[in-house]
């Protein structure tokens, strides 16, 4: 059984080391521990209720009016095919709409998943304000490999 709610300064670490790992095999960008301090209000974790340990988490961006980023979303390769990425998924987007986003998008090398909880493949350059505020500065850019994905 797992909790999911929002992360706290406890999970942190936990949060730091599954990302990076991830980010490690090149299938996610890598977060500083000053990162994660820095937007620890957007992110949510799922937490195994037996043992405390962090199964996954994920963030939810604001980029731009009515227009959000599911990203850094990182389920432990020991819990994954539990349905834990789509609950977090499932808790980011109804806060989203508490705060009156009506399109969410992510940017992804996993289309199986994403299209599971109802995001639809489009081209990049609909998200300008994405490209233009986090992606001029990343090293993959312009060659990302990654696919834009919404969800209205």
């Amino acid at each position: 059984m797992f909790e999911y709610r929002h992360a706290t300064f406890a999970e942190v670490e936990a949060m730091f080391t599954l990302i990076n790992d991830f980010a490690a095999e090149g299938l996610m960008l890598p977060k500083s521990y000053s990162t994660l301090y820095e937007i620890l209000p957007e992110f949510v974790v799922a937490v195994e209720v037996e043992t405390g340990k962090v199964a996954g988490c994920g963030a939810l961006h604001c980029t731009w009016s009515e227009l959000a980023e599911i990203r850094s979303l990182a389920v432990s390769k020991d819990f994954q095919r539990r349905g834990i990425g789509g609950e977090i998924v499932k808790l980011l987007i109804e806060d989203g709409k508490k705060l009156g986003v009506k399109k969410f998008f992510t940017l992804t090398y996993n289309t199986d998943f994403f299209s599971s909880v109802g995001f639809e493949i489009v081209p990049k350059e609909t998200l300008p304000q994405k490209i233009w505020s986090d992606c001029i500065s990343c090293p993959h850019f312009p060659n990302c490999q990654e696919i834009a994905m919404i969800r209205q």
